[in-house]
């Protein structure tokens, strides 16, 4: 049976157990991006003593017109690279893996940050509270937007990371492509599953070429809008082969539209209907978060193979000591 504290044997990760902090944004990165020792002490605190088997950082942006706030960190460009060396080389220490998510918030972008006109799938307002107008990229546009997040891979690769994740969901760029519910475009980007999914293919091809075959890609994949209209699990499942099939190597699964959530569940685990439906089509490991408080939770998780790992985000971010704790209780 598998356990929290059993290593990953499968696919090119292969973290030393199967406990993941998730990305959560701190916004604690310096106003124009760069790393900051408030930065470098969260996640020394939180990698402390190896017990995380896996670290994924918050969302960096992968181009200023991305951005999705003041204080998000940045890899925008090769001046940022040698700062997250200094993180890479902390949290090695430490003893855990680490990936950095990176992305392209669209239509949740904000003009007040970037001082740049908002662009997204369509010329419709990304349902994310604000409102804010937005502008339907072009054909050109779209292709510029993939090349920064092959190149933004690249730097990844070249700061040491252990491997790089593409943020598809929460409301953010390549979630409103994938979801109906903010794509209405005509061409080739519109319509069915494939064609929305289109800009994700390109995106994890371009990404494989700008790393090489070895260097691990994870996607974190908005599986479920939980909206009417919206992207559904059946959606999913097929968009999950085919990027199994594009060269993801690992799934990082969640759901909502509007931000990290499933209307009405707060239970351990409550993506489990996502993970478990998409676990069963693909070979390559999944990772579920959501809802997770305590050890045995996820333990029991993991024994129902509802995922590969397992995400702790709110619990280690109230008690840095929960991952640390984890271990000894779960050590045989």
């Amino acid at each position: 049976m598998t356990h929290l504290l059993s290593p990953v044997t499968e696919g090119k990760l292969q973290p030393h157990n199967r406990l993941v902090l998730p990305p959560m944004a701190t916004s604690k990165a310096e106003p124009d991006g760069g790393m900051s020792d408030a930065l470098l002490a969260y996640y020394d605190e939180k990698s402390r003593g190896g017990a995380i088997g896996l670290v994924i950082t918050e969302h960096c942006y992968i181009t200023r017109q991305g951005m999705n706030r003041v204080g998000q960190p940045s890899i925008a460009d090769d001046g940022t690279i040698d700062g997250w060396r200094r993180l890479v080389g902390i949290v090695r220490d430490n003893g855990s893996k680490v990936a950095m998510q990176i992305n392209h918030a669209g239509g949740a972008c904000s003009t007040a940050a970037t001082e740049l006109e908002v662009v997204s799938a369509s010329d419709i307002a990304v349902p994310l509270g604000r409102d804010e107008a937005c502008r339907s990229l072009t054909h050109a546009e779209i292709d510029t937007v993939v090349d920064q997040f092959a190149a933004a891979a690249r730097r990844v690769q070249e700061a040491g990371f252990d491997g790089v994740e593409i943020h598809a969901a929460h409301g953010y760029l390549l979630n409103q492509f994938f979801s109906p519910l903010t794509n209405e475009r005509t061409d080739e980007y519109g319509g069915d599953v494939a064609g929305r999914l289109k800009m994700h293919l390109e995106v994890v091809e371009a990404v494989r070429r700008a790393v090489g075959e070895e260097f691990p890609i994870l996607l974190r994949l908005g599986a479920c809008d939980y909206m009417e209209g919206g992207i559904s699990l059946d959606d999913s499942t097929i968009a999950a082969v085919e990027l199994e099939r594009a060269g993801v190597d690992m799934l990082d699964i969640t759901g909502g539209l509007r931000g990290y959530l499933r209307p009405g569940h707060d239970e351990p685990g409550y993506f489990a209907e996502l993970t478990e439906r998409i676990k069963g089509v693909v070979s390559i490991p999944v990772i579920l978060t959501g809802g997770v408080t305590e050890p045995r939770q996820a333990e029991q998780l993991l024994a129902d193979g509802k995922a590969d790992l397992i995400g702790v985000g709110r619990a280690i971010l109230k008690d840095p000591d929960w991952a640390r704790n984890a271990v000894r209780e779960l050590r045989p």
